[in-house]
């Protein structure tokens, strides 16, 4: 695993609610799963892409503990799911468990992104509402 730090002016916004400096962190890169970090003031966004599953949720798990443990908090944490065509029940655990800590830590706590198979098995399981109450009411898609 590299580690790899980059800094980049937030004129090239990759999102239209980031405003001032980025800071981008490109965490983990198995063979099922990139993740990245931008930091971006006092908020935290993080880009998975490909599939989240037994093997690469546990990279997934170390990289949103390790934001929920630094102080300052973040304002939010976001976590990009649009590049995840599959989710197994190990990543929705690791999921649910950062929302609680977040919670507790009275951090903002959102996802966004989610698509297909693994928009279906949210809705179906009744965790799009439980991220949506999270997030006081805005969509976790």
């Amino acid at each position: 695993m590299q580690t790899q730090i980059a800094t980049q002016d937030c004129a090239v916004k990759p999102e239209r609610v980031w405003e001032g400096s980025l800071k981008r962190i490109p965490l983990a890169s198995s063979g099922s799963i990139s993740i990245t970090v931008d930091h971006c003031g006092s908020d935290a966004l993080v880009r998975l892409d490909g599939r989240i599953d037994v093997d690469s949720s546990p990279d997934l798990r170390d990289c949103l503990l390790a934001i929920l443990s630094k102080e300052p908090l973040p304002r939010a944490i976001t976590v990009d799911l649009a590049g995840v065509p599959y989710i197994e029940t190990s990543g929705i655990a690791t999921l649910i468990e950062a929302l609680r800590i977040a919670r507790h830590r009275q951090t903002i706590f959102r996802l966004q992104g989610l698509s297909g198979s693994a928009l279906r098995l949210f809705e179906v399981t009744g965790l799009v509402a439980l991220f949506e109450a999270s997030n006081n009411g805005q969509k976790a898609s």
